[in-house]
């Protein structure tokens, strides 16, 4: 059950009834889903998810969607990322790859599988069917509490994605991936700088201020000889 109130901006803020059942972690998260400016302009405009916002402001940012034709989305459910890249780039050929069902999406081809499975890399290149512009990684890991363990799990699935980037990517390629707090790491972001021109860290306006993550965007990749 849910209630409004008058914050103090004036403004009707949604409160939610701790539901018997329902532990205060999710109440919290409902609460905070209910009230957040970009869930709410996601729904109006017909974003699936609030992320749409986030890459739109990284793209508005360094511009890797410019004249994108050929596209990998990892981590793609439930389709916010590719849903801005086929607006973007009407034309390119996009591949989402996740675990989670992901709803069709028009112009995207999508594969249900694990990316860390030995198989998946091919079957992204087969389904691009040549190099990719770019590669993008909205993958983390899901969260155990422990905060050393989370960002441990995350970040191996951002070094894989890294390592696949090279099999895929033309020269002059671009890679963007979710990171956690602080950034990559010192070794990661060596090896992001031997095969990218260019490498920055960026948190985009629509990633929560609460929130542990970051992302890298990697401009010029060096081509598979870096």
């Amino acid at each position: 059950m849910t209630r409004g109130s008058t914050g103090k901006s004036g403004g009707l803020r949604t409160r939610v009834k701790t539901a018997r059942g329902r532990k205060v972690g999710s109440t919290r998260w409902l609460e905070r889903q209910l009230n957040d400016p970009y869930v709410k302009r996601a729904k109006a405009e017909g974003y699936r998810s609030r992320a749409a916002y986030k890459l739109t402001e990284l793209d508005e940012r360094f511009g890797f969607l410019k004249g994108v034709q050929r596209v990998i989305d990892l981590g793609v459910a439930p389709g916010g990322w590719s849903q801005v890249v086929r607006q973007k780039a009407p034309g390119a050929t996009v591949v989402g790859i996740d675990l989670l069902p992901t709803e069709p999406l028009e112009g995207v081809t999508l594969l249900q599988m694990d990316f860390m499975d030995d198989a998946a890399p091919e079957r992204l290149r087969e389904a691009l069917g040549g190099s990719a512009d770019l590669l993008l990684s909205d993958m983390a890991a899901n969260t155990v509490g422990h905060p050393q363990t989370d960002h441990l799990r995350t970040m191996a699935l951002v070094e894989a994605a890294l390592h696949f980037a090279p099999e895929v990517l033309r020269p002059g390629g671009a890679f963007v991936a979710k990171v956690l707090a602080g950034g990559a790491d010192s070794q990661l972001v060596a090896e992001l700088k031997r095969l990218f021109a260019t490498v920055k860290h960026a948190k985009p306006p629509a990633s929560r201020k609460g929130s542990s993550e970051w992302y890298v965007v990697a401009q010029g990749f060096k081509g598979s000889a870096a």
